[in-house]
């Protein structure tokens, strides 16, 4: 493990370099290039400062839900193969909710900015 600078900081000084000192200098489609690139640089970014404390939201969120353990991934499995076979719905206690969290965790990482994503966090959703 390396001390400084962390990956987040690492991929946000990269993305802030291009984003001040090279964007001004190109134009058309290497321009739209290198904005792409930035978007992906700040996603990676979020990404790694957010996952961590996401997944484990979800995990203990899934955990209550199905009454077992596992990884992140064999709980979604596990939730996923429920729904399917009609045991689970959005009847299930806890089930709407751990949704809505799901889908608000995955926004805050992909698209921030989106206009909805903001409301429901105004409203405290």
């Amino acid at each position: 493990m390396q001390d400084e600078p962390t990956p987040i900081e690492l991929t946000k000084a990269v993305a802030d370099f291009l984003r001040s000192d090279i964007t001004p200098l190109i134009t058309g489609h290497q321009a739209f290039k290198l904005r792409v690139a930035i978007n992906a640089l700040d996603l990676v970014t979020r990404q790694l400062a957010l996952e961590e404390e996401s997944d484990a939201k979800e995990v203990a969120r899934l955990r209550a839900l199905l009454g077992m353990d596992g990884s992140v991934t064999e709980l979604n499995r596990a939730l996923a193969e429920r729904i399917a076979k009609g045991e689970a719905d959005l009847a299930t206690p806890g089930l709407a909710g751990h949704l809505w969290q799901t889908t608000m965790d995955k926004l805050a990482v992909d698209q921030p900015n989106y206009a909805s994503y903001k409301r429901e966090l105004s409203r405290g959703g």
